[in-house]
């Protein structure tokens, strides 16, 4: 006999089990379904244990500075299996701290892989599969999907694990490669090169678009470039990647760039060149669940073709980001439950790349704005402007804002530089409350902070920056 819940969440990564801790605060009796480890990818394998990574290269990075602080340190050197064993145990503690969670609202866990299996009545089965043989049948009129994504992989530029790294084996390298390839200049390729250059790798990033980072701001995107080039990074774009040979512990390859061939030989290859939703095996062939692409087609409420099934987080399309699949999770359960909650506005969900410096962005950038017909006001300020950045010895950064110049609305908010992550939030507020660049320009922001770029870029925009 089947065990009976309101709502089943098959996947535990930052969509699922958000969204089973959001029913389970409704009232709702909760299965979550995992397969692997509680947190998913963006836990374990991906934006948490990266950040413990990019944060012991960047200290490293700073001791060959202090000069310039007055102070000295002699011989500057890491212990790479130091590092990397921190980074393991940063995302150890905070998947045991998702385990507690599940534990504190009475949600019941279930090792295996979540499988659709039809319906009875107004239930729907999921079939929990171990090793391949069904080990128990679950039931709920109400299913969330939350299975995530992988990485895309490319003919000729397969992922073995050995000589052509995944995440996985970027984060966990037994030896620090002396030249590294990164394929891909997106978010994930960005920080991987930002990690091992500042760990003193040679690195080359090529990219088959006409810039790094194609989703920023044109203007954001060659700052990036420029500083990354100025860190030693050799960087091709409108480059295509020959087939990969491996010889020996070695990988030699062709770059097809505009401005000719380029014969290159490394150590090791990290292949960044996107991803793909885990819709096999979960029985949609069964539903009236539609799949485009790799990715589940659902509604502004997650909902799919079949009724009582949901789908969130990766698996429901880009963008591919952890806070997008939580808020996506809350949203979901909130309208299964009766309430009212409002779409996820896509435009309001906030982009962030934490190489070194970091990038950050919400919204339209200036070129999307201007296809759109808009008249523009843009706002910049520069870091070098800002007395906190300077004495943090940061001075390389810039705020950007667009406005539309009829209303005040706030378009998009771009920013590079020391800390910009933790401070894009601002301006998704803004947009989230739809304040225009009169209630910005009124604000008043901190002294000392970075973050009265914010405020000068709103100013520059409005009737001037006070500090330029």
């Amino acid at each position: 006999m089947a065990d009976f819940y309101d709502l089943i969440v098959i996947g535990g990564g930052p969509g699922g089990y958000v969204a089973a801790l959001r029913a389970s605060q409704l009232g709702m009796k909760v299965a979550l379904v995992e397969s692997a480890q509680l947190g998913g990818v963006c836990l374990n394998w991906g934006c948490i244990p990266t950040k413990a990574l990019l944060r012991a290269a960047e200290l490293y990075s700073n001791l060959f500075h202090l000069h310039e602080f007055g102070l000295s340190a002699t011989n500057p050197s890491f212990d790479l299996e130091k590092v990397v064993a921190r980074s393991r145990h940063v995302a150890q503690q905070m998947g045991r701290g998702v385990g507690y969670l599940m534990k504190k609202a009475g949600i019941t866990v279930v090792e295996g892989h979540g499988r659709l299996d039809g319906k009875k009545g107004e239930a729907h089965n999921v079939q929990v599969l171990r090793e391949g043989e069904v080990s128990v049948t679950l039931q709920a009129p109400h299913v969330i999907l939350a299975t995530g994504a992988r990485a895309r992989q490319l003919p000729g530029l397969e992922q073995d694990g050995k000589l052509i790294w995944g995440a996985r084996e970027a984060m966990t390298p037994a030896s620090l490669p002396k030249r590294l390839l990164v394929i891909g200049s997106g978010a994930i390729g960005t920080e991987f090169a930002s990690f091992y250059r500042d760990m003193g790798s040679e690195v080359t990033i090529a990219e088959v678009a006409d810039r790094i980072l194609v989703a920023e701001d044109a203007e954001i995107s060659q700052l990036a470039r420029k500083a990354f080039e100025k860190r030693g990074m050799k960087i091709h774009t409108a480059t295509k990647v020959g087939s990969l040979h491996k010889k020996g512990d070695e990988i030699s390859t062709t770059l097809e760039t505009p401005k000719g061939k380029i014969d290159l030989t490394v150590d090791r290859v990290i292949c960044a060149v996107g991803v793909q939703g885990n819709t096999e095996n979960l029985g949609l062939e069964k539903t009236a669940v539609q799949v485009e692409g790799s990715f589940v087609v659902t509604d502004e409420f997650c909902r799919t073709g079949e009724a009582g099934i949901y789908a969130i987080g990766d698996l429901a399309g880009p963008p591919c980001l952890a806070h997008k699949a939580s808020h996506e999770g809350v949203i979901c359960v909130e309208k299964i439950s009766g309430r009212s909650p409002e779409p996820l506005q896509m435009m309001n969900i906030p982009g962030c790349t934490y190489s070194r410096p970091q990038i950050a962005s919400v919204g339209l950038t200036e070129a999307q704005a201007a296809e759109k017909g808009r008249k523009l006001r843009i706002g910049r300020f520069p870091f070098r402007a800002n007395g906190k950045a300077v004495a943090m010895g940061e001075p390389d950064g810039l705020t950007k804002t667009i406005f539309d110049a009829e209303t005040g609305e706030l378009l998009g908010a771009h920013m590079i530089g020391a800390e910009v992550t933790e401070m894009i939030q601002g301006f998704v507020i803004a947009r989230t409350g739809e304040l225009t660049e009169a209630e910005l320009a009124e604000t008043v922001f901190p002294h000392p902070t970075i973050s009265e770029t914010m405020h000068e870029s709103v100013l520059a925009a409005h009737e001037g920056a006070l500090h330029i």
